[in-house]
This record gives C-alpha cells, structure tokens and sequence, in this order.
C-alpha cells in the first residue's frame, strides 16, 4: 500500500509538471482510468517473476559447522539456501559458505508452472527434490557450482554487470528464512561496492530486501537477466536493513566456467603483498601520482625477489594497462596462466623500471583449510580430531615446517572430552608411540588398536617446534 502510494504521488507529478509550464497554474492532472499505468507496471513485474521463478531452486544441507562460540570445534548442522539454474542440464551456482561442508546436499525444484485448476489462490504443491554433487568451490569469492541429475530445466541469462547503473531497478530472488519462492524489488545501491580499501571483490550494492536463505539466489534487471548472486547483507537486527550486497554476474561467469572446467580456480601471484597507494602516502613518499599499488613484502624464495623487486616499488601498470589500486593488481595476475610472464611498468625512486616476473600459481590458503574437511572422511576418533594430510603443495602453504609430511590438524571433534586439549589446530602429528607418521591413513593404522585408558605419546610439531603430547585414550 505504501508503495501505490509513492507512485501515485509520482505519477500525478510527471502528468502535472507541463501544465505548470503552459498556464502558470496547477491544473488538475487527468488520472489513467482504473490505475491503468499502475496496472502495466504491475504487470511488467509479474513477466519478470514468471520468467525467473523456475530457475530458482531452493537448497537444503545437512553437514559440519563450526559451533558457536567454541572455534575449530565441528558439529551437525542443517540449513537452507538459495540456487540459481545456469545451465539446463543441471548445473546450478550458489554460495560457497551454502555448501563448502555439506555432508549432504539436497536442491528442491519448483513445481512445474501452469493453471491451477483450485485458483491463483491455493498453495502450490511442492517440487522435485534431487541430491546434488559439488562440482566446484570458490571460497575466495564465495561461490560454488553444482549439480544434481536433471534436463530440461529453465536456466537464466547471466547479464553483464559492467553495464549496471546506480538507480536501476531491480528483483532479489530466493527463500528467505526458508520461505521458498520469493521475490523482492529495490534498485542498485552501488555498482562496485568494496567493504575494505584494498578487497579483490567489488559488490553490487542493494537495498532490495535479502535475508538468511536467499544466498545464492540471483539479482535481475527488468529483463529478468542475472547481474549478480545474493550473498551477504549488512545489519544489525539480524534481518534486512536495505544493504544488501550481490556478487557481480560478471564475476560469477568467470568463476562458474572455470569451476565447471576444472573444479577449482586458477590465480597466479608472483610472490608479493602489495597495498593501494593513496594521497596520503603519496605525498608522504612524495610520489608524482596517488595511484598505484606498492609492494609492502615480497617472497624472498618468489619470482618476483628473483626477478628483482623490492619493497617499496609502485607498480603503476601491469602488461600495459594502468594499475589503480590492488583489485586491478590481482585481476591482471589471475588471468595469467602459470608459467607465463607479466610485464611490470614500476616508480623505484621515483624512476621508472620495466621487470618481467613469471606467474605462478597460487599456493593453498591455509585459512580454507576447513573447506577441505569431512568428517566421515577426516576424523580419527581415538584422538578426537579432524586431519588432512601434509603433501608437498600443503607443506609450502604452510612454511617452516620442520617436516614435510605428517597429518594436520584441522579441527576438533564435537565429541571431544572437556579435557581434551591436547592438540590444537595447525598442530603437525608426525609419530604415534614411536610410529612415523606420514599420512591419514598412517594415523589411523597407529591407533587402531588402542583402546580406552591405554597410555600414547603423540609427537607433534607446533609452530616450528616439535614436542611430545602424552595422555590417555578415553
């Protein structure tokens, strides 16, 4: 009601503002017989709906979450969220938080569209519920494909979100609060919208209503194309606030083929942390522009050291293309392939200097380490703990491990003692009662036959340092 209200109030503006410039007087504007303007724009919203609604899915999962208040301590959860259908064969993007520890996922799809023979006004009978499979999870971006085994489904457009303007109306699709098959309206708040200075992201900002549950489910434009994924809002009531952000379709696209290729994302670096350069620092450095990204650390094994940069170098553009800020720094790095070379422009004292610094790809976060959990899979339960192994690729994410082998720990079971603090997670176990340790399986063969109140001697490597953790299994 309180929306027919604005735009009458609107819509009796635009029709009286040229009769004020003809007579100098108001005059009384003609209204559209029957609302006939609210009638059409009404209308124009529900062509929008028809067309998105089937290819928005509702996503149900059961798996492990961290629990509240005691981190690295895995419990059973459940939860619902949001997908959007991309392609008709079954592939479907949401979040990566919606399923990255899913033990199991579940998509249920709308009911088939078409009269109801009861009326508009009867609940629809519910759709087809399918269990999906992960193809593919992005954390950096927070998104992730999957699939479940269907055909034929309606799949969305993704449209291009560079070409989205503040002001543009918009609809936020999903299940908010479990509540499937719902629709909001609001309108782009912000086109590029980074929460920190120096993030690799940039949001599409609006205050079309999101809450818990539509992550996942796609932003349209009026013509019912995706410019962006639902994913996370701002508030302090827990609820929709009017700061809504959605992921840029642009990004998903790229993110979603090449999950879809591969599985996984591929990012090249050259070995460096690099910060935005600002006026602040400009002046302060006396620097001829306040743009740019300079190198506050480098990896001293990384071809970028080899190749000869230093710290303090300001990197103003990246195989010939200006470099503003640290988004455009990482973007240009991440569409390199690994073994390919990009060409620096750097100011080194304010002198310029070309270096070419081979890519390469990017080593594993150890901050998403949990995705990689399963508890079925992970636990060791005469321990009560979660572990993956150490390989090669994990040892160098990791750096300075004494020994490059061995099982991490990742998490601790919910079902661990009160007592039982003896491991931490990012603790190293590489021997169980003098029994070398080199992977899970390892572990598991090490304790098998331990049993409750049997003494054990666990060597673990804890921040650079080995020690002995001795206790009694219970």
């Amino acid at each position: 009601m309180f929306m027919n209200r604005q735009l009458l109030q609107a819509i009796g503006a635009l029709i009286l503002a040229p009769a004020v410039a003809a007579w100098g007087a108001v005059a009384e504007p003609q209204r559209p017989k029957d609302g006939g303007a609210l009638q059409a724009m009404s209308a124009s919203f529900e062509r929008v709906a028809r067309r998105v609604a089937p290819s928005v899915v509702q996503i149900f999962v059961s798996g492990y979450g961290l629990s509240d208040g005691e981190a690295h301590v895995l419990t059973e959860q459940q939860g619902t969220a949001s997908g959007t259908v991309l392609d008709s064969n079954g592939y479907i993007v949401t979040n990566a938080h919606v399923v990255s520890r899913a033990r199991r996922i579940q998509v249920l799809l709308p009911a088939l569209p078409g009269p109801d023979p009861r009326g508009p006004s009867f609940v629809r009978p519910e759709g087809v519920k399918r269990d999906a499979e992960v193809v593919g999870i992005d954390t950096a971006t927070d998104l992730a494909l999957i699939k479940i085994p269907a055909h034929g489904l309606t799949a969305l457009t993704l449209g291009d979100s560079d070409q989205l303007k503040q002001g543009e109306l918009v609809f936020a699709f999903g299940s908010p609060l479990g509540l499937g098959n719902t629709v909001t309206m609001g309108v782009i708040s912000a086109v590029a919208r980074q929460l920190q200075p120096d993030d690799m992201l940039a949001y599409v900002q609006t205050d079309a209503p999101i809450n818990p549950g539509n992550s996942g489910g796609p932003l349209v434009d009026a013509r019912g194309q995706v410019v962006g994924l639902n994913t996370m809002i701002i508030t302090r009531s827990g609820g929709s606030e009017g700061v809504g952000f959605a992921i840029p379709s642009n990004t998903v696209r790229y993110i979603v083929d090449q999950l879809r290729a591969k599985g996984r994302v591929h990012r090249g670096v050259i070995g460096v942390q690099v910060q935005t350069v600002g006026p602040t620092m400009a002046a302060a450095l006396a620097l001829p522009q306040a743009w740019g990204v300079i190198v506050a650390d480098i990896d001293p094994d990384g071809p970028a050291a080899k190749a000869g940069i230093q710290i303090g170098d300001v990197v103003v553009a990246a195989d010939g293309e200006a470099v503003g800020n640290v988004r455009e720094f990482g973007i240009n790095l991440y569409r390199h392939p690994t073994g390919s070379t990009v060409a620096l422009d750097i100011l080194r004292a304010n002198k310029k200097v070309n270096v070419k610094v081979p890519v390469v790809e990017r080593p594993e976060d150890p901050n998403t380490l949990m995705d990689m959990v399963r508890p079925e899979k992970n636990l060791v339960p005469q321990l009560d703990i979660l572990g993956i192994d150490v390989d090669a690729k994990l040892a160098t994410a990791l750096q300075g491990l004494r020994k490059a082998s061995g099982v991490l720990v990742v998490a601790m079971s919910a079902d661990a003692s009160p007592r039982a603090d003896r491991f931490q997670p990012g603790d190293v176990i590489h021997a169980v009662n003098w029994t070398a340790v080199t992977s899970l399986d390892g572990l598991r063969k090490a304790v098998a036959g331990l049993k409750d109140g049997d003494p054990v001697v666990v060597q673990i490597e804890r921040g650079g340092a080995l020690k002995f953790v001795a206790f009694e299994i219970d």
